[in-house]
């Protein structure tokens, strides 16, 4: 229905107050600014001059121009310029950038107050006219544009009504600089083409201490940021030039700042090594489920148009009767054509809709492009485009957010089709930020692949950027400008260039002397040294990427049992298991996991099974060796022996009284069940009252000869229980006396595990707060250090965070600053002065930020030696610690299972067992009784390999 049938009805108007509010959804200036040269690439444009004009009458006393070569207007289309919210270009296929009709009214507008518009296409020249000033000086709250129109080739006016066409002209020469007939047909004698667009832009917004946002004396050749610019602000903020250079991922448009060309540049050309990701996802599908609820919509709407017209036809027969003149037939063919094609039309509506609706269940696919900036290296990070468009620009990604030097001098390139990610209207950011949370984080993982791929960490990250010229310290600083390192930087990125004619891109042989050679703006095809490509006709060659493949580290079968025991130790934390309820609380992997070996065994259902030698090994304390080992060594012989005894007695005493009716274990039994807790109180231990479940490979490997401690036989009701217990595959107290009777059993175990691993943090402690050892040796100056510490072949950066110092070496703990997989340590206690770790930079107490990190050569050859990579040892990664640190715990162990075992009055006494050192209890002349002794032979068997290592 005509919207003439609802002219008394009041309508919704576009108010004065709102070209203020539409101009502020731009925070960055240069966004503004990019609008009208986004409009100028929409329109095919080939060239693009952006200047300003001085103009002292005019609020920050010059005006902006943007002129472009392209498409251009008619009197109607330029109509439709001053409709907000209506675009042409708006098409879900579309690579156009304009998609919501508005970014010349909000990015003029942010500009300044004011501006006019001048087209001509064909043999039409339009005005466009938005003032501010004009409605506030009239008080006027509506938005009134003028449009006057003339004949390109006659110059006079195209009008029907020549007294509006006198008001806009008469407001025009009125309120705009331009004052007469002969002032605006100059402007329209600047586009020079047949076609083609002038904005200017006047009455620019200031500043609070009355200076333009804009700085266009600075620099004659560019358009700046006014104000003071904070250190460490990226070029592309500060510089309309930078920001137009990388505005679009493929420029296919010569762009003139000030009557200077733009080096525009295809930043994966630029970068050294690019490398190309092909990304798939399922995840963007927002963009996707509002095409198809529209494209459903259009359809519903041309099906009901369909049946209307359908039915108006069958009415007009049935009206018709017996009336065959001619008049009624052709009225009756034409409703039945018009029936026709809009049956047609809603067939085709449907088809569009269904397919996109299978395309919203295919994955959208993106290609990641990575490179390493050697040119700058603290300009890094992912550059994000939309339709060719930059929107984001220096995203950090993956390990560039921890702050490290790993992965850093890296830039990420991706283009993102406007069916998967939709921008935001001031083509700043993106409309749906969980998605583009997702991307950002599935280029984390593929800038990571990158980082492997290129073998950067192999080589040494400080080596590596000494070879082309960063020789500071400081992150940002640029690199050397001596020509050995410019010709060295040359040789690894080629120059490549746009011919100002054809506006093919062509890539320039390696030459010596062109090596910091400046190229003219009207550079060509003809000038190439490359006789193939020297023709604007000739074909321009594709850039050879080389495509990479995202490898994710597939977990071991022990390590997904690992996270398991992890989750359900969390789960017995927070969730009580006390009856059959809390078990169907559960998650269905932890309800379902069968019992270990000893818990499904009767009569040992409630006790932790001791580990293996396996697991003492593996959970051994990692602190370096030192002076403050004694105070361990003094204490576990005074203490632990007192204390294992006093708990197995109170636990034996409570659980006769708990249990009446079960007999007492056997001296032998007792024995050993103090064994048990001696092994295991090394062990980390919680304070819930059963041990998660042990891994199979763990199960399965018992130390040989060992015995389980023997129990009297349970009653038919414990039995039962028990049963019941391995039935429902689950650990859970069948009653109060259960419970009663394990709680003594488990305290002693906590409090004994407890006091060990106090006593092993004190050595810790002592180091890092910088007592005796430091102080004696002076080693307290190295916390803060800076360093690499090469771990299966590759670098990667540190701080050392605690020393630990003897007579015969200093040791340091090195906190990384990023490790790329879950089986790489994330600290390690190193050796000063072993071919493994470089120094980066002198001591400092304090961390320094991120963009100082780096290293000199020369220190390092001064700490470490000059010993060649190929000659260096790789560390065994493979264990859990280093191979003092695991002599170390060791000779722990084995000392307190000595203690307990020595006969009464065997001729060496425990205070002397105390101080023995590891080579001479290896050779401690033992009686062979019982299984101790074999167990005795194994730890002394490791000791010798790992003292050999």
């Amino acid at each position: 229905m005509a919207s003439s049938n609802y002219t008394c009805l009041s309508r919704a108007q576009l108010t004065f107050e709102y070209l203020h509010t539409n101009s502020t959804t731009h925070e960055f200036l240069f966004g503004a600014l990019a609008e009208l040269v986004d409009n100028a690439r929409d329109a095919a444009a080939t060239r693009m001059d952006i200047y300003t004009v001085r103009n002292e009458d005019l609020r920050g006393a010059f005006m902006l121009y943007f002129l472009d070569d392209g498409d251009g207007m008619d009197s109607f289309e330029a109509a439709s310029v001053i409709q907000f919210g209506k675009s042409a270009k708006r098409a879900p296929e579309s690579t156009q950038i304009g998609q919501y009709g508005n970014g010349l009214k909000s990015g003029s507008m942010r500009i300044g107050k004011d501006f006019i518009l001048f087209t001509k296409k064909e043999d039409t020249m339009s005005c466009v006219f938005l003032s501010r000033t004009f409605h506030e000086e009239e008080g006027i709250d509506e938005v009134i544009v003028p449009l006057p129109t003339w004949n390109s080739k006659t110059r006079e006016p195209m009008t029907d009504n020549p007294e509006k066409f006198a008001i806009e002209t008469e407001l025009i020469y009125k309120y705009s600089p331009f004052k007469s007939v002969s002032a605006v047909m100059e402007q329209f004698d600047k586009i020079k083409e047949r076609s083609g667009t002038l904005v200017i832009v006047y009455n620019l917004k200031l500043m609070d201490n009355g200076e333009p946002e804009l700085d266009v004396t600075s620099d004659p050749t560019d358009i700046l940021m006014a104000g003071a610019q904070l250190e460490g602000v990226k070029p592309e903020r500060r510089s309309f030039r930078a920001y137009t250079a990388v505005l679009y991922i493929d420029p296919r448009m010569r762009i003139f700042i000030q009557g200077h060309k733009v080096r525009t540049k295809r930043l994966s050309c630029c970068l050294y090594k690019p490398r190309m990701y092909k990304y798939t996802s399922n995840r963007f599908k927002t963009r996707a489920e509002q095409e198809v609820k529209k494209a459903e919509h259009l359809m519903k709407v041309a099906e009901e148009k369909a049946r209307e017209e359908e039915s108006k036809a069958r009415a007009l027969v049935a009206k018709m009767g017996g009336d065959l003149s001619r008049e009624a037939r052709v009225h009756l063919r034409q409703v039945q054509d018009s029936a026709f094609n809009l049956h047609r039309e809603a067939e085709v509506k449907k088809c569009l809709y269904e397919a996109k609706l299978r395309a919203l269940k295919e994955p959208k696919e993106m290609s990641f492009i990575f490179g390493v900036s050697i040119e700058q290296r603290d300009l890094d990070g992912m550059f994000i485009y939309n339709c060719s468009r930059l929107i984001k620009m220096y995203e950090k990604v993956g390990p560039q957010l921890e702050g490290g030097i790993s992965c850093g001098g890296v830039v990420g390139v991706v283009d993102i089709p406007y069916l998967v990610l939709e921008p935001t209207h001031n083509k700043q950011d993106f409309a749906d930020a969980k998605e583009y949370r997702h991307l950002l984080k599935s280029m984390g993982e593929h800038l990571v692949q990158y980082w492997k791929d290129i073998g950067i960490a192999q080589k040494g990250i400080v080596k590596f950027w000494d070879e082309f010229g960063y020789l500071s310290a400081n992150w940002n600083q640029p690199p050397s400008h001596e020509v050995l390192y410019k010709r060295r930087r040359a040789m690894e990125i080629p120059t490549t260039i746009q011919c100002d004619k054809c506006l093919k891109w062509r890539t320039l042989p390696y030459r010596v002397d062109d090596v910091g050679k400046e190229y003219a703006d009207n550079w060509n095809c003809s000038v190439n040294p490359d006789h193939m490509q020297n023709r604007c006709e000739a074909p321009e060659q594709k850039q050879n990427v080389p495509v990479g493949l995202l490898r994710r580290d597939v977990k071991s079968h022990e390590e997904k049992i690992r996270a398991q025991e992890k989750k359900l130790e969390a789960l017995k934390k927070n969730i009580p298991v006390l009856s059959q309820a809390d078990i169907k609380k559960l998650p269905l992997e932890v309800r379902s996991r069968p019992l270990s070996e000893d818990q499904s065994s009767p009569g040992s259902s409630h006790r932790p099974r001791s580990p293996p030698l396996a697991d003492i090994i593996k959970n051994a304390p990692s602190q370096p060796p030192s002076k403050a080992q004694g105070l361990l060594r003094k204490a576990s012989a005074t203490r632990s022996t007192s204390k294992v005894e006093s708990s197995h007695t109170s636990i034996s005493s409570k659980r006769a009284v708990a249990t009446p009716g079960r007999a007492q274990h056997r001296p032998s039994a007792s024995i050993k069940q103090n064994v048990v807790s001696s092994r295991t109180a090394a062990q980390p231990c919680t304070s819930t009252r059963h041990s998660a479940p042990m891994s199979t490979s763990t199960k399965n490997s018992p130390i040989k000869g060992a015995k389980t401690p023997q129990h009297r036989k349970e009653t038919p009701t414990r039995t039962a229980q028990s049963a019941g217990m391995r039935k429902r595959n689950v650990t859970v107290e069948s009653s109060e006396e259960d419970e009663e009777e394990e709680r003594p059993r488990v305290s002693a175990k906590v409090c004994e595990s407890k006091r060990l691993k106090k006593e092993i943090a004190d050595v810790v402690e002592i180091s890092d707060s910088g007592g005796e050892v430091e102080e004696e040796t002076g080693a307290l100056k190295d916390r803060g250090l800076l360093v690499e510490v090469k771990v299966n072949k590759e670098w990667y950066t540190g701080r050392v965070t605690a020393v630990a110092a003897s007579k015969q070496l200093v040791r340091w703990k090195v906190k990384f600053d990023y490790v790329p997989t879950a089986t790489t340590p994330r600290d390690r206690w190193v050796e000063k002065g072993s071919a493994d770790v470089r120094l980066m930079k002198p001591a400092s107490p304090e961390y320094q930020s991120p963009d100082t990190l780096g290293g000199e050569e020369e220190d390092n050859a001064a700490e470490t030696g000059s010993t060649s990579d190929s000659a260096r040892m790789e560390p065994d990664t493979t264990q859990p610690a280093t191979s003092k640190e695991t002599v170390d715990s060791l000779v722990v162990s084995l000392r307190n299972t000595l203690r307990y075992f020595l006969p009464p009055n065997y001729r060496i006494s425990k205070e002397e067992l105390s101080l023995m050192t590891p080579e001479e209890l290896a050779s401690f002349p033992l009686v062979r009784f019982g299984h101790e002794a074999e167990m005795k032979a194994q730890f002394t068997s490791l000791i010798k390999k790992y003292s050999r290592n």
